[in-house]
């Protein structure tokens, strides 16, 4: 398949996602129903932002363009994919570099979302046959040529023993984090909720820890943050939350909470579902040298770092743990 026959698949892919197709609709209720993290607000947008970021001609061709891709490729490479399902199609980016690449992936979906992925190439495959040589699901990735791999650090281990004599990508827990300097906006804690709330918090994009200057006022904060208060109405969440704040009661931790979501002094980058860390800081320039070097952040959030509101909008170049995944395919 020639790489212009492939952007033109992608980008017909992209308008199918934005359509009212009701074969689309049920699809994406049907994932809906069988993960109950993938509330169906989270699914549109998750599908909705690789539409619109991913897969418009225009996007497409700029981006191969960057890379100088040839327009057939003479000896394709298999490359296993190893998706995650924390959020709706967290691995599609994987897939569209290997299939825009030229190479053949070879997927293993999460059981958590293999539903709205393989509806996907099950369509580009209804629209190019060629598509079901180039794109294949499997439950073992054995005999591929090179591997991505994503998952928590635990299954990193495997994967990094698994995968170690081939050439791989392998993706850890990773999360983000916010820097605050108390002049902020109510319109900037309204964005910044959206990335702390969006997907439930579930995704490495998410904010899970905030950065304040001492003698901080988390008032207005808390407050903005009921912006996302109808989540504490979602099961999974709210156990989340109950079990979070008896913890902090059994243990008389302090923590703050406006109903819907904890806030409580952590060291930790990472936090349980519905809690926010926090930690103060002394001198802004001294945490902003330590954070941009820390090997668990996919992103710092703030004035001066990436936008507020903008930790869950990725854009098509914007590689997952700062790894460019296709300059790696490229080398396969």
């Amino acid at each position: 398949m020639k790489l212009q026959q492939r952007i033109h698949l992608l980008s017909e892919l992209g308008q199918y996602i934005l359509s009212s197709d009701e074969q689309w609709q049920q699809e994406k209720e049907k994932a809906s129903h069988e993960n109950s993290w993938f509330k169906p607000e989270f699914v549109d947008l998750a599908a909705n932002n690789i539409a619109n970021q991913f897969l418009q001609k225009n996007i497409l061709e700029k981006w191969v363009t960057n890379y100088k891709l040839k327009t057939t490729k003479d000896k394709p490479a298999i490359v296993g994919i190893v998706m995650a399902g924390n959020i709706p199609l967290v691995g599609f980016h994987d897939l569209l570099s290997v299939f825009i690449s030229g190479h053949r992936a070879v997927i293993k979906p999460s059981s958590k979302d293999e539903i709205l992925i393989k509806h996907l190439v099950k369509k580009m495959t209804e629209w190019d046959s060629e598509t079901g040589d180039l794109i294949q699901f499997s439950d073992m990735l054995k005999g591929c040529d090179a591997y991505i791999a994503t998952g928590s650090n635990n299954s990193s281990r495997y994967f990094e023993y698994y995968f170690a004599k081939y050439p791989h990508i392998i993706r850890r827990n990773r999360t983000s984090v916010a820097i605050l300097s108390g002049s902020e906006t109510k319109e900037e804690f309204e964005k910044l909720a959206d990335d702390v709330f969006l997907f439930f918090g579930l995704g490495c994009r998410n904010v899970t820890k905030i950065y304040v200057p001492e003698n901080y006022n988390f008032v207005p904060l808390l407050e903005t943050l009921k912006k996302y208060e109808s989540l504490a109405d979602h099961h999974k969440y709210k156990s989340n939350y109950d079990y979070n704040l008896a913890l902090h009661i059994l243990n008389k931790k302090y923590y703050m909470t406006n109903g819907s979501i904890l806030l409580v002094e952590d060291k930790s980058h990472f936090s349980p579902i519905a809690q926010l860390n926090y930690e103060f800081y002394g001198d802004k320039n001294t945490i902003e040298t330590t954070l941009s070097s820390d090997q668990e952040l996919q992103y710092i959030v703030g004035q001066g770092h990436l936008l507020f509101g903008m930790a869950q909008c990725p854009r098509i170049n914007d590689y997952a743990d700062g790894v460019d995944t296709l300059s790696f395919l490229m080398k396969l």
